[in-house]
């Protein structure tokens, strides 16, 4: 199982594919987890939000449409981190999947956002995503 954190947007979007395309490879299925907590690590509005019910639609159906065998998580008031690492610690899990955003000379030095402490702590392999950029 390929586990992917899901935050929505075309972070979100381009980690989906990634996991698509790595549970394709490898003959498996993908995990989608969306996780918000109050307070957490790194928390800001802006960095993890609850995706709606629209856009979870959307998940599901590129996923259907993907033919991978899936699930969805979408858990509120879980720490995002946590919820993963549990995820990425179950014995079909082979890969998880993160986004990580474009950050501030201030924010590169404050250790503790969800992606660096997800690259330290899992035991697995993390594959780090970023959406392409718009050509002009």
């Amino acid at each position: 199982m390929i586990v992917v954190g899901y935050a929505g947007g075309s972070h979100g979007r381009a980690c989906l594919e990634q996991a698509i395309d790595e549970a394709s490879v490898r003959g498996t299925g993908v995990l989608v987890i969306n996780a918000v907590s109050e307070g957490g690590r790194g928390s800001s509005a802006r960095t993890v939000r609850i995706v709606d019910a629209d856009e979870i639609a959307q998940v599901q159906e590129r996923l259907v449409e993907s033919g991978v065998p899936f699930e969805i998580r979408q858990q509120i008031g879980a720490d995002a981190s946590e919820e993963l690492l549990r995820a990425i610690d179950e014995p079909d899990a082979q890969l998880l999947v993160i986004g990580m955003r474009r950050r501030t000379q201030v924010g590169k030095l404050l250790l503790g956002s969800t992606s660096q402490y997800l690259l330290i702590e899992c035991a697995k392999p993390v594959m780090v995503v970023k959406p392409q950029r718009a050509t002009a």
